[in-house]
């Protein structure tokens, strides 16, 4: 299984970006899907989860309903649509997957099986 992220870039404060991540090699539709972020010297922190079939999302309590999950399983990509972005979203975010087809929610980045390479998100002031 392969993922790649894309997406990423510098936007200003108050701005949005959409992250995509396109995956490959395995059925995309049996797989839970997850956003981490990572700031430099940290360890990755958990931004939100979608189930298999896109009907159950789960955020980190940070987003406060500022980043929407959804996946496109014909064209095997989940996407990372954040809105209203401040300077502490600056990080590199990366996608996860996971072989689930019951639960979805798994805020440890070690519960994913697959990772993308990352794609780096800088918002300026």
């Amino acid at each position: 299984v392969q993922l790649v992220e894309s997406g990423g870039g510098m936007v200003q404060a108050g701005g949005s970006l959409r992250l995509s991540c396109g995956v490959s090699g395995r059925t995309f539709s049996s797989y839970a899907m997850g956003w981490f972020r990572q700031f430099p010297g940290k360890d990755r922190e958990f931004v939100g989860a979608i189930s298999w079939n896109g009907a159950r999302t789960q955020y980190a309590d940070f987003v406060k309903g500022r980043f929407t999950l959804s996946r496109d399983d014909a064209k095997g990509t989940v996407y990372l649509q954040m809105n209203s972005l401040n300077t502490a979203d600056t990080a590199v975010y990366y996608c996860a997957a996971r072989a689930s087809t019951g639960g979805f929610y798994f805020p440890g980045d070690y519960e994913y099986d697959y990772w993308g390479q990352g794609t780096q998100v800088n918002v300026s002031s």
